[in-house]
């Protein structure tokens, strides 16, 4: 059997959960065409975003550490720093 391309194929089946953001994504496009391709797409980069830590959680622990060192409030111990500074690792 010859295919018409060398790249991997993919197969969903629409279990209850695919099906049901289907149906939603189909009400929102006004007609049953998918673009599949567009769809992984999307999905894998948000998907990448989520496992990255680029959520909303992240932005916001990013942004109160960024806060924390402007303002200099972060609890340091000097002496534990200057410690570490001088240790020679293997």
């Amino acid at each position: 059997m010859t295919v018409p391309t060398k790249r991997p194929r993919h197969m969903i089946t629409e279990t209850p959960p695919v099906e049901e953001a289907l149906t939603e994504l189909r009400k929102a496009l006004g007609n049953d065409r998918v673009d599949f391709g567009e769809l992984v797409t999307l999905g894998a980069r948000v998907k990448t975003r989520q496992l990255m830590g680029d959520g909303v959680a992240g932005r916001r622990a990013r942004s109160g550490l960024a806060n924390d060192v402007r303002t200099r409030s972060i609890p340091v111990d000097v002496e534990a720093a200057d410690a570490v500074k001088g240790l020679r690792l293997p």
